[in-house]
């Protein structure tokens, strides 16, 4: 068997590539954003966060606990988040302002430019590592913060550069719901989760995770396993 045939292996490998691409495009982006930020007069940490959430569909109760499961909010945020005029409550459904809304269109232009450089010298694999990923998406599977961050917004003309970023970090909640199950099936909660030391029940969970996350990969083919995990490589390169 090889690497890239042993799925929980891969799984595992290829969470840690996804997270440091993804945190690759957030920094590069900071001046930007930070500058997109102080041009909206909005608080903007959720926004980006859900970037690819928000015009798409509303924030249930359920979808929001479950992407913050980590780092809960509580009323009084989100009621901030409303009075600024980021957010509006539809009978409990938080949905985006035309404010949010354009925040993020331009956000997206950000990313657009931000991956269009940072990534120049692999713009050829781009559309496949982006058309894979979209792929891992379609296989779904998830729990609720999969549920409520897929399928990611992405409007006509998106180059493949921001579809990728996007879809990767839809991949992150996919993770992120097998490890709620892992610790979750251990009797945890989140803060134990957070507290727990190494040893043999964060092993379990660990493996655990990893065999509940490997479920999208069934959906490529070795070759394609293959040329995601060398893509995103490239990608993360300095």
């Amino acid at each position: 068997m090889s690497r890239f045939d042993d799925l929980p292996g891969y799984a595992a490998s290829i969470a840690s590539l996804i997270d440091a691409v993804n945190l690759g495009v957030h920094i590069a982006s900071r001046p930007l954003s930070r500058e997109l930020t102080e041009r909206s007069g909005l608080q903007t940490d959720l926004l980006v966060d859900l970037r690819f959430v928000l015009p798409a569909r509303p924030l249930t109760a359920e979808g929001l606990a479950a992407l913050y499961r980590y780092n809960p909010f509580d009323r009084s945020e989100i009621d901030a988040q409303i009075a600024q005029g980021a957010l509006v409550d539809d009978g409990g459904a938080l949905r985006a302002t035309e404010a949010a809304l354009s925040f993020i269109a331009s956000l997206y232009e950000v990313h657009a430019a931000v991956t269009g450089e940072l990534w120049a010298g692999q713009a050829d694999r781009l559309p496949e590592l982006a058309d894979l990923a979209g792929r891992l998406v379609a296989a779904g599977g998830g729990g609720a913060a999969f549920a409520q961050a897929s399928p990611p917004h992405e409007p006509v003309g998106t180059p493949p550069g921001v579809l990728l970023f996007n879809r990767l970090a839809v991949l992150r909640y996919h993770r992120a719901d097998a490890h709620a199950g892992a610790w979750t099936r251990e009797g945890l909660t989140a803060a134990q989760i957070i507290a727990l030391p190494p040893g043999p029940a964060r092993d379990r969970i660990e493996a655990e995770t990893n065999r509940r996350a490997a479920r999208p990969y069934e959906s490529l083919t070795t070759r394609d396993r293959q040329a995601l995990l060398l893509g995103l490589s490239a990608l993360h390169l300095p």
